[in-house]
């Protein structure tokens, strides 16, 4: 799309580079406050019916600036979470608002989740915290129930990487019913009865919907949106991005945990 910041293609380990991350910076730091601020003052809305087409190009709190406690507190840290990854007591908490049939959102997938699990989640810094947000219609409905359905087998994550193992056409079929089941079948979900019959049960449709619920009462209209330990972060955005906001919400969670002491 137009104006959207592309992610970095490449993984990096360490920290980035200085002057890269100055410029990223200096462009969505502009607007990184109306945008909190845009979150901040929707909480407790009522969900709206909108929100379907382009991810948002912005941005990143402003820095230093503290996290609202309210989007803050929606980091669910449950143990048994199969939509989750990494240790609940992570200091860092990364809660993702997607659709499968987002492009923006299997970017992310591909070229930027592999570094963070590799260098945050592996070593017990960041939790990644999955929310269904289907906004581009009914196969978007379908494919995130398709996922809950895997979650169910323990299967989430390996149907996550497979649906976004490559672009897909939005609302051409490449999510029907078909397709989702070769999608878990690829994935290793072995009971594929049971994965059709989950997919259209109730329990995934609540499941999906108090996902959905979530994010459009915090002000979240497209895809992809994160939280990071309650600073929103929003759009296709470099993986340095990510990075220094994982690294600056770490180290403000370990000198208040040294203050506690």
């Amino acid at each position: 799309m137009p104006g959207t910041p592309t992610p970095s293609a490449s993984s990096r380990a360490g920290r980035p580079r200085p002057g890269r991350t100055r410029r990223v910076l200096a462009v969505i730091v502009l607007t990184a406050a109306v945008v909190t601020a845009v979150l901040s003052l929707t909480l407790g809305r009522s969900t709206p019916t909108g929100g379907t087409t382009a991810p948002a190009t912005v941005s990143e709190p402003e820095a230093q600036k503290p996290a609202n406690p309210e989007l803050l507190a929606l980091a669910r840290r449950d143990t048994s979470d199969p939509l989750a990854l990494g240790s609940p007591d992570a200091p860092v908490v990364l809660i993702e608002y997607s659709d499968f049939q987002c492009p923006f959102c299997g970017r992310f997938a591909r070229e930027t989740k592999p570094a963070l699990v590799r260098d945050y989640v592996d070593k017990g810094i960041l939790r990644i915290e999955w929310r269904n947000f289907p906004v581009f219609g009914a196969e978007s409905d379908q494919a995130a129930r398709a996922g809950w359905a895997a979650r169910q087998q323990d299967r989430f994550w390996q149907f996550h990487d497979e649906a976004y193992s490559e672009p897909r056409r939005r609302n051409a079929g490449d999510f029907g019913k078909d397709e989702l089941l070769a999608m878990a079948r690829q994935a290793g979900v072995e009971d594929l009865a049971r994965f059709e019959k989950d997919m259209a049960s109730d329990a995934a449709h609540q499941a999906v919907t108090r996902d959905s619920d979530e994010g459009y009462r915090i002000g979240v209209t497209s895809t992809p949106a994160f939280l990071i330990n309650g600073r929103p972060v929003l759009g296709a955005q470099p993986t340095d991005v990510f990075t220094d906001v994982i690294d600056e919400a770490a180290e403000q969670a370990r000198q208040q945990e040294d203050g506690d002491e």
